[in-house]
């Protein structure tokens, strides 16, 4: 506290860091007395001054505080640990998830990257019924899936670690599944993949979304060729051709081949098309409707019902 400012090193002024930061005066002289930090120096004048690596550190922790960070628990870390926790925060962001519960989604991907499979399971298992299956599809399984996706892209997951982590959640949400009783409600609802589409979880999520808002789905799981759509569609009196489409599915051939099934499909069958194809947001289409988001389906289920008083199961 008593140590002078070395006069080769740039240095800032308290109120030049609290507009450079944007953390008040008195914020940080709490903070250099309850966590010891900052440690400011004092000029000739014995005036606080700040090094710059303090005041870069500070500008991290400003930002990791409003992402929902408490400072009793990042202000004494390095500045290397703060970085990387401001990259996982980053992502917590872009995932529309606060700080808390990006650690416990951290927590839950160390435990695939651990290898603790059994674990795992019977972590997803337990929330999955202590939170319900609507909630656990879209604040754990959905932000998890596009973690998992990360990790693998920037290769700190291994291709056998996302395959375990796939299976097990598509274990999870089978057993889900099979406890809700079956809906006499409607729509009738099939959903699959269009070929080389290989991805079949994110149609699983959508398989529990629909369950749970009365549907009732027959699922052919993925890559299911278009003739072949039509014809259970027709076997199964579908109200509801529901796609899923993962970011490999960009392509203008996506479009056409909607196009396609939509010619041959009755006109009374509507199409519903999810995921993170691109191309299903670069065109509008009066051919399908999108989905945006997991919670969109809940909505698009009731306007079909008010759109279709007199069509159900019995209808």
């Amino acid at each position: 506290m008593n140590e002078r400012a070395d006069l080769n090193q740039p240095s800032f002024s308290i109120a030049a860091v609290e507009r450079d930061t944007g953390l008040p005066k008195d914020t940080l002289r709490v903070w250099e007395k309850r966590y010891n930090f900052p440690q400011p120096q004092r000029d000739a004048y014995g005036e606080r001054v700040y090094p710059i690596d303090q005041v870069e550190k500070l500008r991290i922790i400003k930002r990791l505080l409003d992402g929902g960070h408490r400072p009793g628990k990042i202000i004494g870390l390095s500045i290397e640990e703060l970085v990387r926790i401001s990259e996982v925060s980053s992502a917590g962001a872009r995932l529309n998830v606060a700080a808390d519960s990006l650690d416990e989604l951290n927590g839950y991907m160390e435990l695939v990257k651990r290898h603790d499979a059994e674990e795992f399971r019977q972590t997803m298992s337990r929330l999955a019924l202590t939170m319900g299956l609507r909630r656990f599809v879209v604040e754990v399984v959905a932000p998890l899936n596009t973690m998992v996706g990360d990790a693998w892209a920037r290769g700190y997951f291994e291709i056998f670690e996302e395959h375990i982590y796939t299976e097990t959640i598509q274990v999870v949400l089978r057993n889900a599944l099979n406890t809700i009783p079956s809906a006499r409600k409607g729509p009738r609802v099939l959903l699959t993949t269009l070929p080389n589409e290989l991805h079949g979880l994110g149609l699983l999520m959508a398989e529990c979304i629909f369950t749970m808002e009365g549907a009732q789905c027959v699922s052919l799981g993925t890559q299911t060729p278009i003739y072949d759509i039509v014809l259970a569609a027709r076997a199964q009196s579908i109200d509801i051709v529901a796609l899923s489409f993962s970011v490999v599915q960009s392509s203008p051939s996506t479009l056409d081949a909607i196009s396609e099934l939509r010619e041959k499909l009755p006109p009374q069958v509507e199409i519903w098309c999810g995921g993170a194809s691109t191309a299903l947001r670069k065109r509008a289409s009066e051919q399908f409707l999108l989905l945006h988001t997991l919670d969109s389906i809940a909505e698009s289920i009731s306007d079909w019902r008010a759109r279709n008083p007199h069509r159900g199961p019995n209808a």
